[in-house]
């Protein structure tokens, strides 16, 4: 297989970069959800909660490139406007990659009970996005702060809890890395990515999810995947444990991606789209129903950690993937829900 395209979302829920090559971090892609937008509580002007595409459809509006040292931020008014027009949506939002955070307050967020301490951009960010969504809206920045990861999604928690029998030909050959046995320096951590660093998707399954919907071309950034190859078979990464790139062993898969409603986004309308297109998560739902943990949820795509070792590797467009472990079953989805009794935690130094 190789890697056909690589995206990076600086900010949160908005359209990615596409990128030719990317410098890879135990976090994810450099830069790759940095920010985050949050909805500011009329009632409660100190609460914040998140914004993100499965429910404010709006956010395939914005368009995000980054430039030197600052990510510049523009909105594409649509046809049919979906929030009052204002001014500030002509302007481009420049907002810098390493802000000064010296001067700025710090706010608690919960992102799926994964709690982190991250800092607010201010005034100047708040006003402009607001004006673009239509409500009250704030920039926040996570720094040096660290969200846990929970359940067993991440390497170091499946060296107590193994998943399923894993059969491979090439061991790990950075000697210290995830799935190794080796402990790790520091328990994984995330930035405002979802559940784990990476999501890797396969053009082979995208195959299969335009083949349901031919009147239609779903775009593959509607998965919002970090990593895409091209894939042998549909949906072979249900499976996949462990890629290498280049005979490098780079990346351990843990769990597979749960789909939601962000599928069926027109990122050019910021609604649902209309027709088929608006119909694709509920065409998954007839067979990709796979994860036991997540009965009411479609799969597309896989998890991903970067293996010790790899720290800020270079992977490029071009560049050859191969499956040097696989398991026998699916993973299970495990991540702590707050409908199941779970609560809000904060990362903990190991």
């Amino acid at each position: 297989m190789k890697v056909t395209a690589i995206y990076v979302y600086p900010i949160k829920a908005l359209r990615p970069i596409r990128l030719d090559k990317a410098r890879l971090t135990p976090q994810g892609v450099q830069y790759d959800r940095r920010f985050m937008i949050c909805r500011v509580d009329s009632a409660d002007p100190s609460r914040l909660t998140k914004v993100q595409i499965d429910k404010v459809y709006p956010c395939g509006l914005f368009q995000q490139e980054m430039a030197g040292d600052a990510i510049h931020v523009s909105y594409l008014t649509p046809k049919d406007p979906v929030a009052p027009a204002h001014p500030m949506q002509d302007e481009v939002l420049k907002v810098p990659l390493n802000p000064d955070t010296s001067d700025l307050h710090t706010v608690n967020i919960d992102l799926h009970l994964s709690m982190v301490t991250a800092y607010r951009m201010g005034a100047r960010y708040d006003d402009w996005f607001s004006a673009c969504f239509g409500f009250n809206a704030a920039l926040v920045y996570i720094g040096h702060g660290r969200r846990p990861v929970l359940g067993t999604y991440a390497p170091h928690v499946l060296i107590d809890r193994p998943p399923p029998q894993q059969r491979g030909w090439l061991s790990t050959m950075s000697g210290h890395g995830a799935g190794t046995g080796q402990p790790a320096k520091d328990k994984p951590w995330l930035a405002f990515s979802d559940l784990a660093p990476f999501l890797v998707a396969s053009e082979k399954s995208l195959a299969n999810v335009r083949a349901r919907i031919p009147s239609s071309d779903v775009s593959m950034t509607a998965f919002r995947p970090n990593i895409v190859v091209d894939g042998e078979s549909d949906y072979d990464e249900d499976f996949w444990a462990e890629l290498s790139a280049n005979q490098e062993p780079f990346l351990t898969m843990t769990k597979m991606c749960n789909r939601c409603s962000s599928l069926n986004v027109d990122y050019d309308t910021g609604r649902i789209a209309d027709g088929e297109r608006g119909t694709v998560l509920k065409k998954l739902m007839s067979d990709r129903r796979v994860d036991t943990g997540a009965k009411y949820s479609p799969v597309f795509g896989k998890y991903g950690f970067l293996n010790g070792g790899q720290e800020n590797m270079l992977l490029s467009v071009g560049d050859e993937i191969t499956v040097t472990k696989r398991a026998d079953e699916r993973p299970v989805f495990d991540w702590p829900l707050r409908a199941r009794g779970a609560q809000p935690q904060f990362y903990q130094d190991s």
